[in-house]
């Protein structure tokens, strides 16, 4: 069996002999993981509302203009019923420790700088509802209950839905706007203007990662979304288990002769970088440099895919006893007769 060889070494031996020596690898494959799910402090707007109700003509123009519209998500939008409110020029429903909360319990529907269309909108009262990417609830057809002979249904039951709900929240009712007023009133959440998929996804970030990302920089303490972003596709991957039980993997961006910059990955963090340049000693660096905003050391922790849903605690095992009642003890125990010593003096007399 022959010996699985380190890329990184073979690079470096390779700067050092001056690009002699290329290495060809295989990718290795990977599933996306979430990046931090912190969102950036919210700014509410200040748009100016009518005194008006919203007119019936209106509604319909607005319906019309919004339905199939596209834009990027400016946070992390979770899955369920509910959703996220947004209030007009004010903050959102849920913030804070319960928005980390929903996230984490519903899952997510859409990452920071994601692409979301419009699929269904509703003016209801004092709000607005939009549902995205197909809305966070199941489609029903009553074509479901009936089905041919021994084949399948007439209509098939759908996958459980992936969609987000954002409600825009009045004080009192939905007054008389424009499309752009509403597309204005929903930028904190949403963000209807022309962006590339980079600037979309910067615009999620604090200024130190902006900056970064932009300049194709990798920070130690990112995660692979953002190293993505700022390098692209690596050249190479290479993963392997570390003497601590986590398994390592780097990304290997260039080729001598040029620099190499190895990337390290702990769980879904940059945990080292090292850049080797021909003729140079190695350059690493393995000290957190976002200041604190997804430095993380590793831990047992249960990174979440996008879409899943956090697990649930373990219930304990079904029992007969009362809650509090202890466990009997494996040690046998004296029988005892039934009523006490005097029936049991009884019938040893009778045996007698």
């Amino acid at each position: 069996m022959s010996a699985k060889i380190n890329p990184r070494l073979v690079l470096i031996a390779a700067l050092l002999l001056g690009g002699a020596v290329r290495l060809s690898a295989q990718a290795v494959q990977i599933n996306s993981i979430d990046p931090r799910l912190t969102p950036q402090p919210l700014h509410p707007t200040s748009i100016k509302l009518s005194d008006q109700k919203l007119q019936s003509k209106t509604r319909g123009e607005l319906v019309r203009i919004m339905e199939a519209e596209e834009a990027f998500t400016m946070r992390a939008l979770p899955l369920g019923k509910k959703g996220i409110t947004l209030r007009a020029n004010g903050g959102v429903t849920p913030d804070g420790s319960d928005y980390l909360a929903a996230i984490k319990q519903n899952g997510v529907s859409a990452k920071p700088g994601a692409t979301v269309h419009v699929s269904n909108i509703r003016i209801e009262g004092d709000k607005v509802i939009l549902d995205l990417n197909g809305g966070p609830e199941k489609k029903h057809h009553w074509l479901q209950h009936f089905s041919v002979g021994n084949g399948p249904q007439l209509a098939p039951y759908e996958d459980d839905p992936t969609g987000a709900r954002v409600t825009l929240l009045f004080p009192k009712y939905v007054p008389e706007m424009t499309g752009q007023e509403m597309k204005a009133l929903l930028s904190p959440l949403l963000d209807f203007s022309l962006k590339s998929p980079l600037e979309a996804y910067t615009d999620t970030l604090p200024p130190l990662l902006r900056d970064a990302v932009k300049d194709h920089r990798v920070l130690v303490g990112m995660d692979r979304e953002m190293v993505h972003y700022a390098m692209g596709e690596p050249d190479r991957k290479w993963h392997e288990d570390g003497p601590d039980g986590w398994t390592y993997e780097e990304w290997i961006y260039g080729h001598p002769p040029a620099d190499v910059q190895f990337v390290r990955f702990t769980a879904d963090r940059v945990t080292r970088m090292e850049i080797a340049a021909i003729g140079k000693d190695p350059i690493i660096r393995d000290q957190d440099e976002t200041n604190g905003y997804v430095a993380k050391k590793p831990g047992n922790e249960k990174i979440i895919n996008e879409g899943d849903a956090a697990p649930t605690q373990q219930q304990a095992p079904p029992s007969l006893r009362r809650p509090g009642e202890a466990a009997p003890s494996d040690q046998p125990q004296p029988v005892k007769a039934p009523g006490g010593n005097q029936i049991a003096s009884q019938l040893m007399a009778s045996v007698r």
